[in-house]
């Protein structure tokens, strides 16, 4: 963010990346892929709203779409609100804080991370590690571990907060992929084990890990690099 004229923050611009010379985030290059999982869901969402919503006496028909856009919306972004607390609540166990609103679950998410990878939670593990790279792009990592004795080539994860249960399958997307192989060699440890870490909104404590192959990897950063030569040809961005 940057301030406003009014003494307030806002979300930076394209111009503002030029003047500033910042780089675009990994996920600001994976949103130019269409997300069909997504959009399903939008779209549910918004036929449910619109079932459901009472029409109001007199209302044109674009009010009432507009209202079931709206109430649509809301559940996105409660589930964003939740998603982001358990974020936090998790970087806050890692990091060894007394105070964690989600304790269960990032407890579990350090058990189960730790039981997967043999690196326990307070033994060299980042959080949130900002980078930037030279190749025009950068991003915010929400755990990794750099190469060490225990594990020689490091690991990188992302974490996902989703509505699932003990016996519904949790699927992880391209998207996810490119992401962690960006994250990966954006650090420099391009031969890093990556996986998403999922934690349930509906079941505290409930944590589901997908770890990605090294040919997986690899062809995650190639759809990535396209990605980002298609961004900045459009956005007239860089070299």
């Amino acid at each position: 963010t940057v301030a406003a004229k009014d003494g307030s923050q806002r979300p930076t611009t394209l111009r503002d990346a030029r003047k500033m010379d910042l780089v675009p985030s990994v996920t600001t290059i994976t949103k130019v892929v269409n997300k069909p999982a997504l959009i399903a869901w939008q779209l549910e969402q918004m036929m449910l709203a619109a079932m459901t919503l009472p029409r109001i006496e007199g209302e044109s028909g674009e009010s009432f779409i507009q209202r079931v856009d709206s109430d649509s919306k809301a559940t996105g972004r409660m589930a964003a609100e939740k998603g982001t607390k358990i974020h936090e609540s998790i970087e806050r166990h890692y990091k060894g804080e007394a105070k964690v609103e989600h304790q269960e679950t990032a407890k579990a998410f350090a058990g189960a991370v730790s039981n997967h990878f043999g690196i326990p939670p307070y033994d060299g593990w980042k959080t949130e590690q900002s980078f930037s790279t030279n190749l025009g792009y950068g991003g915010k990592i929400d755990l990794s571990y750099h190469p060490s004795e225990k594990m020689p080539h490091g690991i990188v994860l992302d974490a996902k907060s989703k509505e699932f249960g003990p016996d519904d399958k949790v699927i992880a997307y391209d998207e996810n992929l490119m992401q962690l192989a960006a994250y990966r060699y954006g650090i420099g440890i391009p031969m890093a084990r990556c996986a998403n870490v999922f934690a349930s909104r509906t079941h505290p404590g409930l944590i589901k890990i997908l770890e990605w192959t090294e040919e997986d990897l690899q062809r995650g950063w190639k759809m990535f690099n396209h990605l980002l030569g298609y961004w900045k040809d459009k956005n007239k961005f860089g070299a």
